[in-house]
């Protein structure tokens, strides 16, 4: 007797390329050139033309990136103002993140910003993406501008670069301009807790205000404080690109980083 659960399930496959157009890899005829060239794996062996799939599948490869296409998935971008915490619910009744993006289907931030520091906040409910953009074997470069204390000279700037002690050890090379006096860009491939604050401080200019203007491949200028918007299917594509590679221990999907996200 067959399994009606099984039937159910194959009735509701759909060719590979359709899936694939639909998740943002490019139209169809450029997927099935994708599927006929070897360069898309199912499950672990290469598929063929002709192959069909659950449109929530979550094997999907191509070029050694997984793919994210199941429906269900949402990715929001969020500007996060000064004042919002970046946890799911505060004993002291401030607002936080998930205040501010809708309800349903529930999602988590991909990392933290401390209360004071503002910017782009990345929330999902894909568990598998979340655990790649916070694991350091990735190193997703962070982007932000921090106006400081005083005006910090050539010195301040050459340690800021090449590294500074700090109470956990010391910070890896930074990419630092000095964008006006007072005002310094940095990007930086860790997470620490609060490190580019602690960054700052160790080399005599504290921070008076923080912004994160980049995560990865990821900017938007032009996105008021506290208003979020849905990723785009570029976008989306481009950290999955990003993060393609596996780390040596990958937790199952819906499973975060194993431990407490650092903030900044």
């Amino acid at each position: 007797m067959s399994d009606p659960g099984s039937t159910e399930s194959e009735d509701r496959r759909e060719r590979l390329q359709k899936v694939l157009a639909r998740a943002g890899i490019g139209s169809r005829r450029h997927c099935e050139e994708l599927i006929e060239r070897g360069r898309v794996e199912v499950d672990g062996r290469v598929a063929t033309l002709g192959d069909r799939v659950l449109p929530s599948a979550t094997g999907i490869v191509v070029d050694g990136v997984p793919v994210s296409v199941d429906p269900t998935l949402v990715h929001y971008l969020l500007n996060k103002p000064a004042g919002v915490v970046t946890t799911a619910a505060d004993t002291h009744g401030r607002r936080t993140v998930l205040d501010l993006v809708p309800s349903e289907p529930r999602v988590h931030p991909v990392g933290r910003l401390d209360l004071d520091t503002e910017g782009l906040l990345l929330l999902t409910n894909d568990g598998l993406l979340t655990h790649r953009l916070t694991h350091p074997s990735f190193g997703v470069p962070k982007e932000y501008l921090a106006e400081v204390e005083g005006e910090p000279g050539r010195g301040a700037v050459r340690r800021l670069r090449e590294g500074v002690d700090l109470d956990d050890g010391r910070t890896a090379p930074a990419t630092v301009t000095l964008v006006s006096p007072g005002v310094l860009r940095l990007v930086i491939h860790e997470g620490r807790n609060r490190q580019v604050r602690r960054m700052c401080e160790a080399v005599g200019h504290p921070v008076r205000r923080l912004v994160r203007t980049r995560i990865g491949s990821l900017r938007d200028p032009h996105l008021p404080p506290g208003a979020w918007r849905p990723l785009d299917l570029a976008e989306l594509r481009a950290l999955e690109q990003a993060v393609g590679r596996a780390p040596e221990a990958t937790p199952p999907r819906g499973t975060g980083s194993g431990g407490r996200p650092a903030n900044s």
